[in-house]
């Protein structure tokens, strides 16, 4: 009602103003004797308080939208601002800031890999050994990686990975740490499939009952990891001596062509990078596996793993991200840890989850949150249906399935083989473009976060389709 009576208002205020218009103006104005003319005279009262009253309430209700509207432009200014400025100290971050930012979030993820490990190797669970033992490896890449990063910065006064030769010894422990967990989990997986398929002459892996195969394993081949570092520095290494001699790369002077931009001296050699590219696709293919358990044990929850190794492996994309930008961008440091942080904390709850629903339990069992427990399934969720056998490879996740008649030794080879192939592809083929020489925050962003959530897309895709490969 309100609204009419300003409205009414306001029409007959804007009718006096035409009419006092017309007085003023038309030669044809009603006489001065008429009380048209008497009620539109220009000093009528009436009139002007009436005119006056409209015109100032019109210009009160247009004050609100405006105020609105600076508001709004206010908000959207500070934010903006904001933004930049974050944007500006994000991408402008140095190196000793990022480590001093990374530290406490690396050293807080110890503790729940470390629960991670105990709830996965619960005697419920029926974990292979081997399994537990590679995931466990992981603490002896954390632990020796430290000594290498100290003597990065003490010897040459830079971080450890500008130092091609003690970077690629320290990361080829985590290639270990990958590789003897795919060679248990396929190990495993092997004897179940013959197992459920009738073959009743299978003989139970080593692997999969006893710790002992694969200590040894890792044992040599930290050994060897130990030699590629020991031979440099006892021979006077400098700063960016390449790792392993560089005896994998192409020297510049015999490439067919001239590259668009030089390579920087922190730039990683062919070696370093085979390590980092095989280290993501076993983690890839350890994934998978951990999916193809569940199917073979009948117990879902061990896809539940899966689902929670997938910030690890963005933490492994955003090493290699920061590497495919020669180190530039600092704030990759940071993110790196903080989802590796997250990645354990998610694979401890996924382990306690499938521990739990084995029938293992803990004093402290009911005081922890509902979904850390466990939920009951329907019967008919726990029927999970297996994939047909594909005849071309469509994910790296299923490269045991693609594999699977290899032996262990020509399943290795092929796998470095194809990841050797992939590291030249970038290690020559980046030079032909600028992004990697311009530091933009934004495109290692994309480079991280598009294939961590194509990923994610596939698994769920296929949790509602088993028959769904997906694209890598």
């Amino acid at each position: 009602m309100a609204l009419i009576q300003r409205s009414m208002r306001l029409a007959l205020g804007l009718i006096c103003l035409q009419h006092r218009h017309t007085m003023e103006t038309s030669a044809f104005a009603p006489l001065p004797s008429s009380p048209i003319t008497k009620l539109f005279q220009p000093n009528n009262r009436f009139v002007n308080d009436f005119f006056t009253s409209s015109i100032s309430t019109q210009q009160s209700h247009n004050m609100i939208p405006d105020a609105v509207a600076t508001s709004a432009t206010t908000v959207i200014d500070a934010v903006s601002s904001t933004s930049q400025t974050l944007s500006s100290i994000l991408t402008n971050m140095d190196q000793a800031t990022a480590e001093q930012i990374a530290g406490p979030f690396f050293g807080a993820s110890l503790f729940p890999y470390l629960a991670f490990l105990f709830f996965l190797n619960v005697p419920q669970n029926e974990t292979p050994k081997g399994v537990t033992v590679g995931f466990a490896t992981c603490l002896l890449f954390v632990f020796l990686t430290i000594p290498a990063a100290i003597a990065a910065k003490i010897w040459y006064g830079v971080s450890l990975a500008d130092s091609d030769w003690l970077h690629g010894s320290a990361e080829s422990l985590l290639t270990v740490t990958n590789l003897v967990t795919v060679v248990a989990f396929r190990q495993g997986l092997s004897y179940k499939e013959q197992e459920q398929s009738g073959n009743t002459d299978v003989q139970i892996p080593e692997s999969v009952l006893s710790y002992d195969p694969m200590v040894k394993l890792v044992g040599g081949l930290t050994f060897l990891a130990f030699l590629t570092a020991l031979f440099p520095a006892i021979s006077g290494a400098t700063v960016h001596t390449p790792y392993l001699a560089g005896f994998m790369d192409i020297p510049a002077s015999s490439l067919p062509w001239t590259s668009t931009h030089p390579e920087p001296e922190n730039a990683l050699t062919i070696a370093c990078w085979i390590i980092h590219v095989t280290s993501l696709v076993e983690f890839l293919v350890a994934m998978g596996f951990c999916w193809r358990w569940a199917d073979l044990s009948g117990n879902p929850k061990w896809k539940g793993l899966t689902w929670g190794l997938i910030p690890l492996h963005t933490s492994g994309i955003t090493a290699c991200t920061y590497h495919l930008f020669y180190n530039s961008i600092a704030v990759l440091v940071p993110l790196q840890a903080a989802l590796t942080f997250v990645g354990n904390v998610t694979a401890m709850v996924a382990a306690y989850r499938i521990a739990v629903s084995n029938g293992w339990s803990a004093p402290w069992g009911e005081e922890l949150p509902s979904f850390l427990n466990g939920w009951e399934e329907d019967a008919d969720t726990n029927i999970v249906e297996t994939r047909e056998d594909s005849l071309s490879l469509v994910g790296f996740e299923d490269l045991g399935d693609a594999l699977a008649e290899d032996n262990d030794y020509t399943f290795i080879v092929k796998l470095f083989a194809g990841c050797a192939v992939a590291s030249y592809v970038v290690k020559y083929g980046e030079v032909w473009f600028d992004f990697p020489f311009q530091s933009e925050l934004d495109a290692a962003l994309a480079f991280i976060f598009i294939p961590s959530l194509l990923n994610a897309y596939k698994w769920k895709k296929r949790s509602q389709d088993p028959t769904f490969e997906g694209w890598f």
